[in-house]
């Protein structure tokens, strides 16, 4: 390996790489060169006289150059020896490679390459095939056997005859599904035969299978192309990224192209509401090519920066860029100090300047706050007819209205609405607020009116209208005013519609509380409510609708069977429906005011005493799965619920929610006592078991334990309560009430009055009635003993009973606690009985006379 270079040697074995190789040899090439030249110079100065004649060194220094030369570089960036090679790969330069052969064939030392030489050149050759192999184009996947029918095609396509050509583009295809000339073709056809859609399909997937910008992602042509298709598609982010990259590329003599693709980007971005981006790109424009702005720019720049409320960027626009001159003049009067204060700023408008662009310099100057050159605008803007020039007076109009300059709007404002093409609702609404901001509210109140017949649904015209026939003193029109716009199929279907809606029966709900119609109002909150709980009024089984039975037509809520409801289809389109306009109602009201508008129902459904709609009212709520996962407002509305079913008589209804009340809440004496007042109306014995149940799990339960005993009459459970409770007079009742009923059986009376032993009798139940010397325990006994026959026995207590003067509790009337009409009318009866006529007589008269 002595022929090899040391560098060549290192890198064969590994110790070097193959940088690491190509810097050494350039270094030692460097010194060879340097060491050539410097012996080149000495046998110059050894001898000067021959300089004509050229030396050896000259010579091997000049076959240096022209070997340095040879290796260096085209202008792609390849060595000239991989250049020769590719060329002879591919046949080309034939006659530059003879010429360069007699070139060499001259040369009176050729050197011979070195192996060093041969396999650098050899790694650079892999290298760069490597790299074009890379950016070479993929072939077509078209088989060459389909390459004739393709062409046949093609020629069907260009002789019109388009049926024969779409069979021989799907033929194609079914047989080449990967290549994209057929897919292209298609497009071609059917663009030609009009059907953009199935055109632009077919040219998608052309593109998909022939990426072209992968390969070439600098052609402004594919760019274009993709951008327009993006925009088709209405893809407009991408399509004006690809517009983008478009302006990115043109070169700055391009300038008029860059402009009007700059013009419609900016205008595509302000009709996608874009503003900024549309800034961006008008004002890259006119910083890269400010000699071909045109008026028309101005006009959209100046567009876009009112639009965006930079007023001090428009004007700087328009002045410099539409020779409209703004001057400050000092005014002759006062020292200088005050003159810089009233300065007067005078406008000169060359002739070539369109109105559209004089009508944007107002409207900055009115935002700006310079009016003094205003005078002069506005009278050359109201020599223009406004049936021609009606947008421009109404955006000044607009900008002074911004401003609170309400003086020098109005005439404006009075010129448009008095034509014929821009007697718009609109124009009508800007109308209105100038005056009413004036202070004419008669003459406000009329354009509002105007605006209302103009536009039915337009929320806002109706609530100023309403508010200032309100002020007014005309309650009924400012009602009229705020009369529904929708109606019920387009509710269920439109979440716009829903949410105007919304708004407006809040208004209305609101006025007509401030006016005292309680069943207009609770017809709107019934409204309102069932617009949010739809979904849940169906699965409740609960139906919202108009009638008259109170004299006018007012809205009620009623129970429906579940074959009116609508079926499983039409309740799954209702439910999707729903959804869309559940997150537009909630975006109005918020959940907390959606339960205060459910609370006013409720309290005023109760006021007017229809207690059934505000059970259902509650049921349609509990159907709610908002407000049932929240725990409060569940127990909240089963206590409404609960209220308005004992209102309303529905005492079945209400033991269904006492009963999970008293399961959740035991120990709660409340709770008890309306348990027991509902089943003592229900007249049903459900709770009886119920009862028992419970008792298991609470068995300490003083209030199961009465209960109980007053289910079943047993004196076992009065007796456990008694145990605990010892001084409580109401179980020492119930206990003998319950001996009474035992001793009145049939099968005692041979029990030789055993029973009347135990009450009597001085163990721990002698008291069971005498608890108190009180008229009412002893009329208590007397009424018992006369129930078992012991007439004397009954005498003696009813004659104590009569003695006894009536009980005084504060806050009860004395006839509800005096018990002598009753005592003296069985005692009465017990004379009467006996033959003694007479003495009831005497006890009815003296007792019982009214």
């Amino acid at each position: 390996m002595s022929g090899f270079s040391p560098e060549l040697i290192d890198y064969l074995e590994g110790k070097i790489s193959f940088e690491e190789f190509e810097r050494r040899r350039e270094e030692r090439k460097t010194r060879e060169k340097k060491s050539l030249q410097e012996k080149g110079k000495l046998s110059a100065e050894e001898s000067p006289n021959d300089s004509e004649v050229p030396s050896s060194s000259e010579k091997d220094s000049t076959k240096s150059q022209d070997k340095d030369v040879s290796e260096g570089e085209t202008s792609d960036g390849v060595s000239k020896s991989v250049h020769k090679v590719f060329a002879s790969m591919l046949g080309e330069n034939e006659d530059d490679e003879e010429d360069e052969e007699e070139e060499e064939e001259e040369e009176e030392t050729p050197e011979q390459p070195t192996a060093g030489d041969v396999f650098v050149l050899e790694m650079v050759l892999n290298r760069e095939t490597k790299k074009m192999m890379k950016e070479k184009r993929p072939r077509s996947k078209l088989p060459r056997a389909l390459r004739g029918l393709m062409g046949e095609a093609n020629i069907r396509f260009a002789r019109g005859e388009r049926e024969e050509a779409i069979l021989m583009c799907m033929e194609i295809i079914r047989q080449a599904p990967l290549a994209y000339e057929p897919f292209s073709t298609l497009a071609m056809i059917y663009e030609d035969q009009g059907d953009m859609e199935k055109s632009l399909q077919f040219e998608l997937i052309a593109a998909h299978l022939n990426p072209t910008l992968k390969y070439e992602p600098t052609n402004v042509r594919y760019l274009w192309e993709r951008s327009s298709l993006y925009e088709q598609m209405g893809d407009h982010k991408m399509a004006m990224d690809g517009y983008r990259r478009i302006l990115n590329l043109l070169s700055p003599s391009d300038g008029e192209r860059f402009m009007q693709l700059a013009r419609d980007m900016a205008k595509s971005y302000y009709e996608a509401n874009d503003v900024t981006s549309a800034i961006n790109i008008i004002e890259e424009a006119f910083s890269k090519h400010q000699a071909l702005v045109s008026m028309e720019d101005v006009n959209i720049a100046a567009e876009l920066y009112i639009s965006n409320k930079q007023y001090d960027k428009a004007l700087e626009v328009i002045t410099d860029f539409s020779g409209i001159v703004l001057e400050k003049k000092p005014t002759e009067e006062g020292p200088p100090e005050e003159n810089k204060a009233n300065e007067n700023v005078t406008c000169t408008i060359p002739d070539r300047v369109p109105i559209d662009i004089t009508v944007k310099l107002m409207v900055c100057l009115v935002h700006l706050n310079i009016l003094e050159p205003l005078n002069p605008l506005l009278t050359t803007l109201v020599e223009q007819n406004p049936e021609d020039m009606g947008d421009l007076y109404l955006d000044v109009a607009e900008a002074f209205l911004d401003v609170g300059e309400y003086n020098s709007a109005l005439p404006l404002l009075s010129a448009l609405v008095c034509s014929e093409r821009y007697n718009l609702a609109v124009v009508w609404l800007r109308h209105a607020e100038c005056l009413k901001a004036l202070g004419y509210m008669e003459r406000a109140a009329e354009s509002y009116e105007k605006v209302v017949d103009l536009a039915p649904l337009h929320l806002d015209a109706r609530i100023s209208l309403s508010t200032l026939q309100q002020q007014l003193g005309r309650p009924e029109k400012a009602l009229e005013a705020l009369e529904p716009m929708y109606d019920p199929d387009t509710l269920a279907q439109d979440a716009n519609a829903a949410q105007q809606e919304l708004k407006l029966l809040l208004h209305r709900s609101t006025l007509l509380f401030s006016q005292g119609k309680m069943y207009g109002y609770v017809d709107t909150l019934l409204t309102m409510l069932a617009m949010l709980l739809k979904v849940a009024m169906n699965r409740a089984q609960v139906c919202l609708i108009s009638s008259s039975k109170s004299g006018e037509r007012h809205l009620y809520l009623i129970k429906v069977s579940r074959d009116k409801i609508s079926d499983n289809n039409d309740q799954d389109t209702a439910n999707c429906d729903a959804k869309a306009i559940f997150a537009v109602l909630t975006s109005v009201l918020t959940k907390d005011d959606w339960w205060s508008l459910l609370l006013k129902a409720v309290y005023s459904l109760c006021d007017l005493s229809r207690f059934q709609e505000a059970e259902l009212l509650v049921d349609s709520s509990l159907e709610y799965y908002s407000f049932y996962d929240d725990r409060q407002k569940r127990k909240e509305l089963e206590y409404f619920g609960l209220s308005a079913a004992i209102l309303d008589k529905n005492f079945r209804k209400a033991y269904n929610y006492i009963r999970i009340m008293v399961m959740e809440n035991v120990n709660k004496p409340q709770l008890w006592n309306i348990f027991n007042q509902v089943t003592m109306h229900s007249q049903d014995v459900r709770h009886h078991r119920f009862c028992l149940r419970l008792m298991l799990k609470n068995p300490d339960n003083h209030a199961l334990c009465v209960l109980n005993g007053h289910n079943a009459f047993v004196s076992g459970q009065y007796v456990q309560a008694f145990r605990t409770h010892p001084h409580e007079p109401l179980y020492s009742l119930c206990i003998g009430l319950t001996f009474i009923h035992m001793a009145s059986q049939k099968y005692v009376i041979s029990l030789d009055f055993s029973l009347l032993d135990i009450i009597f009798s001085k163990n721990e139940y002698s008291l069971c009635f005498y608890y108190s010397a009180s008229k009412e325990s002893f009329y208590n006994l007397g009424r018992g003993l006369h129930q078992l026959g012991l007439i004397h026995l009954a005498i003696h207590y009813y004659q104590k009973a009569l003695e006894l003067l009536p009980l005084v509790v504060e806050g009860i009337e004395v006839d509800q606690l005096d018990l002598r009409r009753d005592t003296a009318y069985n005692l009465s009866l017990i004379y009467q009985s006996s033959g003694n006529i007479g003495m009831a007589q005497k006890l009815l008269y003296t007792y019982c006379s009214i």
